[in-house]
Parts: C-alpha cells; structure tokens; sequence
C-alpha cells in the first residue's frame, strides 16, 4: 500500500519513506517480526541511506520498530498502544471540542459542512484512502480551531499512527460495512450541529460514543486480520 504523495507536506525523501513505512507496517503488509535494513529500504526507495535513517528513527521513536545492530525489527502496535492513542485522542479532542464551542459560528458551520461533503463524495467514489483523509482532516481542522501551541504539538505527534489506524479500518468498513460509512458521515453532522447549539451535554455523549466506535472498528480490523505478506 502506498501512501498518497499528494498527502505529503514537503518533497522531502524522508517524509515520503516514513510514511509508507509506517502505512505498510500498520496495514500489515509489512508483518510484525520482519527485519528491515537500510540497505533493503534504500534499494527499493533507490535513494541513499541517510533520510532512511531518519525515517527509522522516527518510526522507532513512534514504537513501531525495535532499532539494532542488525536491522530494524517491526514490532507494530500493540492493544495497549492502541488503547492509549485513544484515550489521548480523546482527552484532546475533549478539550478542544470545548473551546472552540464557544464561538462556533456560521463561517465554521460552513467550513466543517464542506470537509463533510467530501467525506460524501469519497463514499459514493468508493474512496476509502480519501474518505479517511477528510475524515481526520475534520478532527485536526477541530484542534487546529483551538490555536493552542500545545495540544497542537501532541495531536502532531499521534496524528500519523492515528491516520494509518484509520486507513486499516475505513478500509475494512468499506468492504464489509458500507452502511456503517453513512452513519459515521451522520455523526460528522450531528458534531457539527452541536457545536454550533453549545449542546454541552450532548457534545461529550457524542465525543465518547463516536470515539469508542471508532476504536472499536479499528481494533477488530488492525488485531482480527491476517497480516500480510513479507516485505521485500
């Protein structure tokens, strides 16, 4: 599985070789166990070995790989990992759900109306790469909406696992649950909707209940599915 390189912020070979990485060992195409070498990963992103170091540092920074003398060995996530990504989402998204309720007006109504319709259109192209981009994309745009420093620095650092879990998940949804993607665009509006009511109540049963669902989904497709065939 590729990751989009219209999805990149900069033309750096780097970014580009950490997020494939990434996406692949999430998907599983990249088993856990595998080892991986920077000679290996150079040859086949036919580059030089430096901004491959800088991607496994990033990786293993991010707990998905074990770095050693001999290679980089995929460990993936496990179900805690996965648990506590959530739980931090959560909490910020929270918090920042709170802050921007105050003054969430007609111009953000519309803003976040528009990220929807692109979730809508993903679906009926049968889109799942895309639909989980806009489908993040409308979270981060929440944090982004909060202009604080910090709970921006900590969604950066989740976001990438966060977006990847997704990808596993929208995409299982896709094939096995298409009617499920409608609801979860429903929820979107009901989001929206109750942020620009300052339905406090409403807004924190919403959070929850769209969070363990997705959770929930992501959790069955990442841990239920066989893994995938041996990088090469």
């Amino acid at each position: 599985m590729n990751y989009p390189e219209k999805w990149l912020k900069n033309d750096m070979l780097g970014e580009k070789i950490t997020n494939n990485l990434r996406l692949n060992i999430i998907s599983g195409e990249i088993p856990m166990g595998t080892i991986l070498t920077e000679k290996q990963i150079s040859d086949n992103f036919q580059t030089s070995r430096s901004p491959v170091r800088e991607a496994l540092k990033v990786l293993a920074n991010e707990g998905l790989i074990d770095l050693g003398r001999m290679g980089a060995k995929v460990l993936g996530l496990t179900e805690n990992d996965v648990n506590e990504l959530y739980d931090v989402r959560f909490l910020l998204e929270n918090f920042a759900c709170q802050r921007v309720m105050k003054d969430f007006d007609e111009v953000k109504v519309r803003k976040f109306t528009k990220i929807v319709k692109m979730m809508e259109l993903s679906a009926e192209l049968d889109d799942y790469l895309e639909f989980s981009y806009y489908d993040l994309l409308f979270h981060e745009s929440i944090i982004l909406e909060t202009n604080h420093k910090r709970i921006l620095y900590t969604w950066n650092n989740i976001k990438h696992l966060l977006l990847c879990l997704l990808i596993v998940a929208t995409k299982k949804r896709f094939a096995e649950e298409k009617d499920q993607i409608y609801k979860l665009i429903q929820n979107h509006e009901q989001l929206i909707d109750v942020l620009h009511s300052q339905d406090n109540e409403r807004l924190y049963n919403l959070i929850n209940e769209h969070l363990v669902d997705t959770k929930r989904t992501v959790g069955e497709a990442y841990f239920n599915e066989k893994k995938g065939v041996t990088y090469e």
